[in-house]
């Protein structure tokens, strides 16, 4: 479990990131921070691995203060996903992988041989390790990067964004996957978007975030989006979307939801 306690950030400019933030992220769940540029949701995620320190407050991993770890070796125990994948460029997509295990002293042959499983386990023909990262497509480099999170085994992922950079037939695949592999894996993700309907894809709970960090709604997506807290949280996850009011119309054996145009969006089953 990752637990933020009262945590704020202000950074030596005097720029406020976040100003009071408290959070229990259970574990094995997904939790989904979603907000507006400003609204400190890569602040508070990088505090996790410490990559950033709070001004003030904790944040802890299993009741454990993360400032009471070594950094480096609590990064190393944590899976991290970034937008671009964050991949060596000179090293092949097989040394990407096995990067973290050989640092913790696996031997190389050893964590070769996982980092092949674990390509085929994100979707990818191992033949592609012998690949540079520039060789891949966008998408294939994003999951050679959550392969590499996965490497050591991490109880923890946290995925920044890790979707962003790519055309939104992929993101879907991404995303596919990435729900594909938390049914089997049961990893606790904290995972940070600006992208209301990923969000609420993806998670099991949704933290709405206004600036600074502050908490504007959270629960599971289905709650969020039946009963918005406020109107800022009604505008920002566009209820009043044609797209979100749909009713259903019986066309043969079938049920069709439509939205508010009339457009058909889906069958209901």
């Amino acid at each position: 479990m990752i637990e933020f306690q009262s945590v704020a950030k202000t950074y030596s400019d005097g720029t406020v990131a976040v100003s009071d933030f408290s959070l229990r992220v259970p574990s094995g769940h997904i939790v989904v921070l979603v907000g507006s540029s400003g609204s400190g949701k890569t602040t508070l995620l990088r505090m996790v691995n410490r990559m950033v320190e709070p001004t003030s407050g904790r944040v802890l991993i299993d009741g454990q203060d993360v400032h009471d770890r070594n950094a480096v070796e609590l990064r190393r125990s944590i899976g991290y996903v970034l937008q671009d994948g964050g991949l060596l460029p000179h090293r092949r997509v097989t040394d990407n992988v096995a990067v973290v295990p050989v640092l913790q002293g696996t031997p190389r042959r050893e964590a070769r041989q996982k980092a092949l499983h674990l390509l085929d386990l994100v979707g990818l023909e191992p033949s592609l390790g012998d690949r540079y990262p520039a060789q891949l497509s966008g998408g294939q480099q994003q999951r050679v990067g959550v392969a590499r999170a996965l490497a050591a085994d991490p109880a923890i992922l946290l995925m920044d964004e890790p979707f962003g950079a790519v055309d939104p037939i992929v993101r879907r695949e991404l995303q596919d996957q990435l729900l594909e592999l938390q049914s089997r894996l049961g990893k606790t993700i904290l995972f940070v978007t600006h992208d209301v309907d990923e969000a609420f894809r993806l998670a099991d709970v949704v933290v709405v975030l206004r600036g600074h960090g502050s908490i504007a709604q959270l629960g599971p997506p289905a709650s969020i989006l039946a009963a918005p807290a406020d109107e800022f949280v009604s505008d920002f996850i566009g209820a009043g979307d044609p797209r979100r009011q749909l009713t259903v119309k019986q066309i043969g054996d079938r049920t069709i939801a439509l939205d508010a145009a009339g457009r058909p969006v889906g069958v209901i089953r």
